[in-house]
């Protein structure tokens, strides 16, 4: 016989609503040390007590809620009349604690009707919505007018266009779906809008290490470009080498993240080739580092990516879309033309231009291409992109570090190799 067995369910229910109404009531009164006490609505007794008054009232009639639905009342009216007293004589604005009186008046409610797991989710949230007051002043104040209107066409794109789009092929010439293009889009897209709203928001002043790792995210390709003209322009200096392995080690990461997503058998084929190439990157990146050298003396400065394009723009969509469709329809005549030989020799043409289409669109393609083809294709696409970005890195960056990203991409560039040729025998 387990213990809960022994303690009966209503008492439960009364601990738990005497409990949570205590937790919320000490966390108010912990916020509101510093303030003057005439503002305050109450703290932990008042609002244990508020508690507790919804739990009489809702056990009073479980099945009507008439008792607790006019307790619900009246306590909102008292609520609004110590709430315009305070606006009268001190010219304070605050609602919070008059908001979490009545969400703590609620409790029992929730006790009675869900989920402990939801009822648990809620508590938590109360406390740290109210515990992340400065935290959310400091956020509105770094968020512009663009970033909510950027979080809008996020909204848009996954919740509104998405479901409204038809899941059968546009042609028989372009064997995809206006469904799978756009779902292609929006995780493409929130992948980039994770990353872009982590530098911005939670490490905005990163390094050039964390650039790279976040940069990498975002796109390799971008990272890479964009620390490279900034070491040319002296401010990334020898330590660029190191995060622009790291963003192509987080390219690694970041496909596989995709290929779950889309198809986790193929996901699953990639996990070894692609541990071992992400491994590479991160011991090039510590070697490139120079760990003999003083840490006072390595530069470590913050590299914004302000040009990258935004993940979101309309015009970025239309790009990925068209290119989407345009590798659906080279991919599918080159299977039907050649076979799966035909489109891992075209992954290593594709990798010298933005890959995230075509590899979208292998991974959505189930007609034909076997699995293990797939991933090779992945593989080898991934391996020529290499050799695109060590083109650009040499080019546009200063002469001090060339030496060192051509040896660094050289190993990471015969590791892709050596890892393609190998899973192709086995």
């Amino acid at each position: 016989m387990s213990i809960h067995t022994l303690i009966p369910e209503e008492f439960t229910r009364f601990l738990l609503v005497l409990v949570f109404s205590l937790i919320i009531g000490l966390e108010q009164r912990r916020h509101h040390l510093t303030e003057n006490e005439d503002l305050l609505f109450g703290t932990d007794r008042t609002f244990t007590f508020i508690g507790l008054l919804g739990y009489v009232l809702f056990i009073a009639d479980p099945k009507s809620y008439l008792p607790f639905l006019t307790g619900l009342v009246i306590t909102g009216l008292f609520l609004a009349i110590h709430y315009f007293q305070k606006i009268s004589q001190h010219q304070y604005y605050g609602l919070t604690s008059s908001i979490l009186a009545l969400l703590t008046y609620c409790l029992p409610i929730m006790v009675f009707t869900q989920p402990v797991w939801l009822l648990l989710s809620f508590v938590v949230v109360i406390l740290i919505l109210t515990e992340l007051k400065s935290n959310l002043i400091t956020l509105s104040k770094k968020a512009s007018e663009e970033e909510f209107i950027t979080l809008a066409k996020f909204i848009a794109f996954a919740g509104v266009i998405l479901p409204l789009l038809p899941d059968h092929p546009i042609s028989d010439q372009i064997p995809v779906s206006p469904y799978h293009l756009w779902l292609a889009v929006v995780v493409v897209s929130g992948i980039s809008y994770i990353s872009y709203l982590l530098r911005k928001f939670v490490y905005p002043a990163s390094g050039i290490m964390l650039t790279g790792i976040l940069g990498g995210l975002y796109s390799s390709t971008a990272t890479t470009v964009i620390i490279a003209r900034r070491d040319k322009e002296g401010i990334a200096g020898a330590r660029g080498v190191s995060s622009i392995m790291m963003a192509n080690g987080m390219m690694y990461l970041r496909i596989i993240v995709l290929a779950f997503l889309f198809n986790p058998s193929v996901a699953t084929k990639l996990l070894i080739p692609f541990f071992i190439l992400f491994s590479v990157c991160k011991l090039l990146s510590k070697i490139a580092d120079k760990p003999d050298t003083p840490i006072s003396q390595i530069p470590d400065v913050n590299i914004n990516l302000s040009g990258a394009k935004n993940p979101l723009e309309l015009k970025t969509a239309i790009v990925f879309g068209i290119l989407f469709v345009f590798f659906a329809m080279v991919t599918d005549y080159v299977m039907k033309s050649y076979g799966n030989s035909g489109v891992t020799a075209l992954a290593f043409v594709v990798g010298i231009t933005d890959i995230d289409p075509f590899l979208l669109n292998l991974l959505q393609h189930t007609d034909g291409i076997t699995e293990a083809s797939v991933a090779l294709a992945i593989i080898n696409a991934t391996n020529s992109n290499n050799i695109l970005k060590m083109v650009y890195a040499i080019g546009l960056s200063s002469k001090n570090i060339r030496r060192n990203l051509i040896l660094c991409f050289s190993v990471l560039i015969i590791s892709g190799l050596i890892t393609s040729y190998l899973f192709y025998l086995l």
